[in-house]
């Protein structure tokens, strides 16, 4: 779903984003309409510095918005991500939490109004796991964005999600709140391997 929203497939039917037809648009393009990415294996330049990972994506947005002042976005997404004090470690030395979060930093250096995260907390401990879900909160809060996150662990898009699209092979079973969602029949059938009645 990703890769078809972001421009990475093709495919048959029609997406929009405000109104704007984006189905057809390349990935450059659809990031400077305002949706920025995550993905589930931390996508970076190794052998870059973090902060220059973050300077790509901040350069990229400065020169689809026209922003003047890329320095700002870099420090504003690196202190965001709560990655101060790493700026000059290698992409590729860095820890898998690391990683997770300097993506994140890359994407919001963009300046998106749209950010899709996949897989924010796979691989990572409890402690990490709840550190990326108050960053998650932080973001959607303090800078309004709305926010789509893969993710198959109940318990971390309940509490993080305002409203949930549960799928499955690619067909929407279930829509709306989190606590409605939960006790749908085929959400617990598929989702959680129990029947509600049991």
């Amino acid at each position: 779903m990703f890769n078809a929203i972001t421009g990475f497939y093709r495919y048959s039917g029609d997406g929009y984003l405000n109104g704007q037809k984006i189905s057809r648009l390349k990935p450059h393009q659809i990031c400077q309409k305002g949706i920025a990415r995550t993905f589930q294996i931390p996508q970076l330049f190794p052998t870059l510095p973090m902060i220059d990972n973050v300077r790509v994506g901040a350069h990229f947005g400065a020169q689809l918005r026209g922003v003047k002042n890329e320095e700002a976005q870099i420090k504003e997404a690196i202190s965001l991500s709560g990655m101060q004090g790493k700026e000059g470690v290698l992409a590729g030395n860095l820890n898998l939490f690391d990683k997770k979060r300097a993506m994140i930093a890359v994407a919001m250096a963009t300046k998106p109004t749209f950010l899709l995260i996949d897989e924010p907390i796979g691989g990572l401990s409890p402690t990490e796991t709840e550190e990326t879900m108050v960053l998650i909160r932080k973001v959607n809060n303090e800078l309004g964005l709305g926010i789509i996150i893969i993710k198959h662990l109940m318990k971390v898009l309940t509490t993080l999600s305002n409203r949930l699209i549960i799928m499955e092979n690619g067909e929407k079973i279930a829509v709306g709140p989190p606590e409605e969602v939960i006790k749908d029949e085929r959400v617990i059938r598929v989702y959680l391997g129990r029947s509600k009645h049991a």
